[in-house]
């Protein structure tokens, strides 16, 4: 089996054990604790020494770890690549039990993002997140991840008897009457009431009542799959962003570069905006770089020209060519699948790229050996926007956007590269093995 087939499985199997972003950080936390790194909690006071390895979490679903090297920070600056750990899909609703008929037990959900609604019917979902515990102290509950690795929900389509004209007309879905998740057909004596908190009680082994919340979503139960005649593509759930946070670790456990400072950051809540304390747009990472600075002994001035020296590279997944839609895309600009990073651009500033941070990245893929590409819209058309141009709000560092190619972005199931997942780690490990 080839490299490049290895590593593709590697991140099915790793997206496939990261149903949600709570499963994803902890798949991360894992892997750096193998590797060396070493926790350090918010809410400790941190001692670091250059040439070791930490890392720190923020709501259990954001992430990240830095590699101290021993050059001095003001004068090397760090480099980061950023990434997110959720996706869009369906949140559940506190209470969701819904019973039809007396029969049908459906939940109640919340879309989560932009999903593309009907890419969700007719597959088996299931069920995963975080489960708030009774703890010692009223103002920090307990947390536990919850994963019911079996098929538990489906959100059926209606027959086309019952609809002649979908085919030709399409179908528009109503977010809070058409996407409820069918859970079973009950009996008799069937108790619709906290029937999903029994549920999660029996799968943690904990008494009902030291359940106080929980933050949960469907995902598809299905694992992704190489396809293609030489299994060059990848089709998975959660490629947008979890196969940039896996390539961001596979380079950053492979860097091992003790002369500079590196890191990953990981963040959640980008597909509604990255506000939150988790996310690329509050002051979490402006607070551990500051964190970082003082805990070295370094002096305020010292952080400025730390951030100054810095490069960050936001990697989130770009658009392929469609082959059946030309016509969506730029006339001139036409990415396509396994042909390599994308660079990102927007007049309108979207994505950060500017002609300095571009050149860096081209520079970086040409010294790493890997094509590269460049995308931007349709001028008539609006785009999406990611965790760059957020993040950049709150730290003005030098920043280039990019990502893989893919089809079918904000699918329940989308379609990347084989040689881009490849590709990406290598530009990632050699920019991290830059001194």
């Amino acid at each position: 089996m080839s490299n490049e087939i290895t590593l593709a499985q590697e991140l099915i199997d790793f997206i496939y054990q990261s149903p949600s972003p709570y499963h994803a950080v902890s798949n991360i936390k894992k892997e750096l604790l193998e590797n060396g790194y070493q926790e350090l909690l918010m809410t400790d006071s941190w001692k670091l020494k250059k040439e070791k390895k930490y890392f720190t979490t923020k709501n259990d679903s954001a992430i990240f770890a830095f590699s101290i090297g021993k050059k001095e920070l003001p004068d090397t600056g760090i480099k980061m690549i950023c990434a997110h750990s959720d996706s869009p899909g369906f949140k559940i609703k506190p209470q969701p039990e819904i019973l039809v008929e007396k029969k049908l037990l459906k939940l109640n959900t919340e879309v989560y993002g932009g999903p593309i609604l009907m890419t969700w019917l007719d597959r088996p979902l299931s069920i995963s997140g975080r489960v708030s515990l009774k703890g010692d102290h009223p103002l920090f509950p307990q947390s536990a991840f919850v994963h019911f690795n079996k098929p538990l929900l489906i959100i059926p389509n209606l027959a086309i008897h019952l609809n002649r004209e979908i085919n030709e007309k399409g179908i528009i879905l109503n977010r809070q009457k058409d996407m409820l998740p069918l859970m079973g057909i009950v009996n008799d004596t069937f108790e619709k009431d906290n029937y999903l908190l029994g549920l999660l009680a029996q799968e943690l082994d904990v008494n009902q009542d030291d359940i106080i919340d929980f933050d949960l979503s469907l995902y598809e139960f299905e694992k992704g799959c190489l396809v293609g005649m030489n299994n060059e593509m990848i089709s998975s759930p959660k490629l947008d962003d979890l196969a940039m946070a896996h390539a961001g670790l596979k380079a950053l456990l492979d860097a091992n570069n003790t002369e500079t400072t590196q890191m990953l950051c990981i963040f959640d809540n980008e597909e509604v905006g990255s506000v939150t304390k988790q996310g690329a747009g509050s002051p979490v990472l402006n607070n551990i770089l500051h964190r970082i600075n003082t805990a070295l002994g370094y002096e305020q001035d010292d952080f400025y020209r730390t951030i100054y020296h810095s490069f960050m590279i936001s990697a989130d997944m770009a658009h392929s060519i469609h082959p059946n839609l030309v016509e969506k895309h730029d006339p001139v600009l036409h990415p396509v699948i396994n042909g390599g990073p994308v660079i990102k651009i927007h007049a309108n500033q979207k994505y950060t790229t500017d002609g300095d941070s571009g050149a860096v990245f081209e520079t970086i893929c040409k010294k790493a050996g890997v094509p590269y590409q460049k995308f931007a819209n349709r001028s008539d058309m609006a785009g999406g926007s990611t965790l760059g141009n957020v993040s950049t709000g709150q730290l003005d560092i030098r920043t280039v956007d990019m990502g893989n190619p893919m089809l079918a972005m904000h699918s329940v199931r989308e379609l990347g590269g084989v040689l881009d997942q490849t590709y990406a780690v290598k530009a990632f490990s050699t920019f991290y093995k830059l001194t």
